[in-house]
């Protein structure tokens, strides 16, 4: 008898985001509260001054962003899906080795689910702090994302 698994947060985008799985990240936490990845150093991904290039920090944060929206949502996907809307980034910090990207959501999960229960599109934010080994914050950025209801 073969048991059935669900794929985890990170398997999960990994299969639907190949860019997430060409960077290599890491799934260091993905709760409905949190997700925490990493990037690998990798020279391929480097700038001109030897730290991890602005798209490949990008990339990462919107992955952490995805990961607690999949997370804090997932039960929503039969009748919505989550869209990211817009999303800014600020780069304070030269970034080198390896870096870790945190989000949290910017509202409480049952406002939103509620939103969507009454047959609205809810938007949220999602922030997300990167750091370098030494906790020094590198970038921050802000997702807007969105539950587009299924029609």
């Amino acid at each position: 008898m073969s048991l059935m698994t669900t794929p985890t947060i990170g398997q999960l985008l990994d299969s639907t985001v190949p860019m997430a799985r060409t960077l290599k990240l890491a799934y260091l936490e993905t709760t409905a509260e949190r997700a925490v990845l990493q990037l690998p150093d990798q020279p391929e991904y480097h700038n001109h001054v030897g730290g991890p290039h602005a798209g490949a920090m990008f990339t990462l944060a919107e992955s952490a962003s995805g990961c607690i929206v999949l997370a804090a949502f997932g039960d929503q996907l039969s009748r919505a899906v989550p869209l990211a809307v817009s999303a800014e980034i600020a780069y304070k910090k030269l970034a080198k080795g390896v870096v870790t990207a945190t989000a949290v959501l910017g509202r409480p999960v049952a406002d939103i689910v509620a939103e969507l229960d009454a047959g609205q599109r809810p938007e949220f934010p999602v922030t997300v702090e990167i750091t370098r080994e030494d906790g020094a914050v590198t970038g921050i950025m802000t997702v807007l994302w969105t539950l587009r209801p299924n029609s």
